[in-house]
């Protein structure tokens, strides 16, 4: 296993596994430290080259991936590397996108779809996931190999193990 990211870096999200990814807006510097092993450019365009592995997701400013299962194969991928790589995702600002897939790989992790854009606004920025239709995403979002849910259709139980179900007095 590699050097991980800090947790206590500003753009690094502790996902209720102990997971660590880094969101990242490309219009900003690189930050100082650590290069990430495996980055997700979420980009309506050619993502710019980089010295590290990377996988592009075709994804609109302000809008939704345009192949969904791709969308959460590639995330399903983020996070099955998590664990032992510096992976993260990144978009032009780090705000929307960046933070859907953010949340997204929160429900993946066990967070209630529901709570998962407050998951994410409350461990990586207040403004992530912009738009209503990004928050409407992540609340149907389920991952692909558990296959899209309607509205209304029961989802699988998040694992028991999980921080993030364990709130409330102690």
């Amino acid at each position: 296993m590699t050097e991980s990211w800090n947790p206590a870096d500003q753009a690094v999200l502790t996902l209720p596994s102990g997971r660590l990814i880094r969101g990242r807006g490309l219009r900003n510097p690189l930050p100082e430290g650590l290069e990430p092993e495996f980055t997700v450019h979420l980009l309506g365009r050619t993502p710019p080259p980089v010295r590290w592995e990377s996988r592009w997701l075709r994804w609109p400013d302000f809008r939704l991936p345009a192949d969904p299962d791709e969308a959460g194969d590639v995330l399903e991928e983020v996070w099955r590397r998590a664990p032992n790589e510096r992976v993260e995702v990144a978009c032009g600002g780090g705000m929307g996108r960046t933070g859907t897939a953010l949340a997204c790989l929160a429900v993946l992790d066990g967070v209630p779809a529901g709570e998962a854009v407050a998951f994410v606004r409350s461990g990586y920025h207040s403004r992530a996931v912009e738009t209503p239709w990004q928050r409407r995403y992540v609340r149907r979002f389920t991952g692909r190999r558990a296959g899209w849910r309607r509205a209304g259709q029961p989802r699988a139980a998040a694992p028991v193990s999980s921080p993030w179900r364990r709130r409330g007095p102690s």
